[in-house]
């Protein structure tokens, strides 16, 4: 592997501000964020990507390339919660398998973002109809998760409240955010982003490096957690995340997707949720310890997929896209 790619990646402020945020975590020092903050960004940084994917999807149509993205990414959101539940049933109880398998069915947004800015950074075009992947892969499993405690639990009879399940699944903060901003970009379109453009534009990596930062805080604090998970989660937790960048790169490669948004993909596929499905998985599965699928996602699989993963699926795709 090129190992420049991993060094331009990590000599990127936003991820010099995530080891920064680590660092003072580590050496103690009293660095903080006040809570309201890392929401706003977060919400900005939704806002944002939400609004140019709009208006790039706008400018590229609905082709076929652009349904069979879709169609894979949300193919993907289904299928990957029920072989890594499976996985995970080798080692842990029904609860915790599927909380687990849904965390990492979905994705993170800060993820996406953060690559998004490195191909940026690279000069490596990408469409905006990858942000259309990136919400519809949000909810799905979510579900799955669900349903597989259904199944799988001793009297496979749980009492659910499906209407609030699919309300927090479908329409929590940021599925509602990234999906309204999409379509007000693609109503908007080019007149939309000139408006816009100082504050979805000229902020965005800004505001990026200050929530990474908070990021590197959090993830730091968290990694106390993995002392309860074992090696054979925070194993899972590194290779699952490649296995499923393959898969998300063989189908890239099969449909026909260029460099930029095989590796968005890949990355969709690769991430894993520390914001949306815990949050739904507190409400409807509270038999499952927020510790282990919380601390995996967010103290393992996101610092490695922002770190290595990322230039390392890049590697793949300059390797087979030749």
């Amino acid at each position: 592997m090129d190992l420049s790619l991993i060094v331009s990646n990590i000599l990127n402020p936003p991820i010099l501000f995530f080891f920064l945020g680590m660092i003072a975590v580590f050496v103690k020092s009293d660095l903080e964020i006040p809570a309201p903050i890392p929401k706003l960004f977060s919400l900005y940084l939704l806002f944002a990507i939400g609004f140019k994917g709009g208006v790039e999807l706008i400018k590229s149509g609905v082709t076929q390339e652009v349904i069979l993205t879709l169609a894979a990414a949300m193919m993907m959101a289904c299928v990957v919660p029920i072989y890594t539940f499976f996985i995970l049933k080798l080692k842990l109880d029904t609860y915790d398998a599927a909380a687990i398998a849904a965390t990492y069915g979905s994705i993170s947004a800060v993820t996406f973002i953060t690559a998004s800015a490195f191909l940026t950074e690279l000069g490596i075009t990408f469409d905006g109809y990858m942000v259309a992947a990136l919400a519809l892969m949000e909810s799905p499993a979510i579900i799955v998760g669900l349903i597989l405690v259904n199944i799988f639990t001793e009297d496979g009879k749980r009492e659910l409240s499906w209407p609030e399940v699919l309300q927090e699944a479908f329409l929590n903060s940021s599925v509602f955010l990234l999906v309204g901003s999409l379509l007000i970009g693609v109503l908007t379109g080019e007149h939309g982003w000139k408006v816009l453009e100082p504050f979805t534009q000229g902020l965005f990596y800004g505001v990026l490096t200050f929530f990474l930062l908070d990021m590197g805080l959090v993830a730091a604090r968290r990694i106390k957690d993995l002392q309860k998970t074992g090696v054979f989660l925070i194993l899972f937790a590194i290779l699952i995340p490649i296995l499923n960048a393959g898969i998300g790169l063989a189908i890239a490669k099969l449909i026909g997707m260029p460099r930029g948004d095989s590796l968005l993909f890949a990355v969709l596929c690769a991430s894993a949720s520390y914001i949306a499905v815990p949050a739904a998985m507190r409400m409807t599965v509270p038999e499952a310890n927020p510790s282990l699928y919380v601390s995996t996602a967010l103290a393992v699989t996101f610092p490695f997929n922002i770190i290595v993963g990322i230039p390392l699926y890049l590697y793949g795709i300059n390797l087979f896209w030749r």
